[in-house]
């Protein structure tokens, strides 16, 4: 199948690693131009050549995208960079699972806010795009009560709420938005990794509830985002799409 994403251009925050990285990696092997954004600045050089020697156009700046100024510069010269925006993939989170007041304000001001912010510089160059989506990446953490109840969980949960709603004001314009829900997710320096390495027990525990015996890998959540990221995908707006394995028991209507 053709996705249609040759030439189109796409910003994707928290790209350097993980499912961020994945994401980045899958759209440049669809031929689209790609701008990424972390906090490690060693990290964005890396991962901005690695792209490049893809074929395609990238940048990448070093980010804070709890830093609301600081992201829309950042989106502000990609679109510059890339000659505008067709997609835009929020990816960011503060994995804030405390129950503290400063965990509450790094999940809101990282997962939340990042996102918002991020749809909202890129609002005016998806306007002008003919292909236009927003793909914001939440958690099956937003749909089940599981460890990471609190802060994590309920900002994700927000996120699929927002987007959706953002799926309904926007549909007039034709710009697409739409949530992945990865389940859990295993990657070498990934949280999943650490807990594996420091708390075995945690590790085999959620291993168990997985049906299928494993974990995701962030290729197959960068599978899901990419072909919601594209115009095959163009008449699916408003969904959150679950990626987990049947980790999650919950149906969805």
């Amino acid at each position: 199948m053709d996705l249609g994403l040759k030439g189109l251009r796409a910003v994707v925050t928290g790209g350097t690693k993980g499912i961020g990285r994945a994401i980045a990696d899958t759209l440049a092997d669809e031929g689209v131009d790609v701008a990424i954004c972390a906090r490690n600045r060693a990290g964005v050089e890396e991962a901005v050549a690695a792209l490049t020697l893809k074929g395609v156009r990238a940048t990448g700046d070093a980010v804070d995208v709890s830093h609301g100024r600081g992201l829309r510069v950042f989106v502000e010269n990609a679109a510059e960079f890339l000659g505008g925006i067709d997609i835009v993939v929020a990816n960011v989170s503060a994995l804030a699972v405390g129950q503290d007041e400063d965990s509450w304000r790094k999940g809101f001001e990282t997962d939340m806010m990042g996102t918002v912010h991020l749809v909202d510089a890129a609002m005016p160059y998806l306007e002008r795009s003919k292909a236009p989506a927003i793909v914001a990446i939440s958690s099956v953490s937003g749909r089940e009560i599981d460890f990471a109840a609190g802060p994590y969980g309920a900002f994700k949960a927000a996120i699929i709420h927002y987007v959706q709603g953002l799926a309904h004001q926007l549909a007039a314009k034709g710009i697409r938005a739409n949530t992945v829900s990865p389940g859990n997710t295993y990657f070498e320096g990934g949280i999943w990794n650490t807990i594996k390495d420091g708390n075995p027990e945690l590790y085999r525990t959620a291993l168990a509830l997985n049906p299928t015996g494993r974990m995701g890998t962030p290729q197959e959540m960068a599978n899901a985002a990419t072909f919601l990221a594209s115009p095959a995908a163009s008449f699916i707006t408003g969904t959150n799409l679950v990626v987990d394995g049947a980790l999650t028991r919950g149906v969805q209507y």
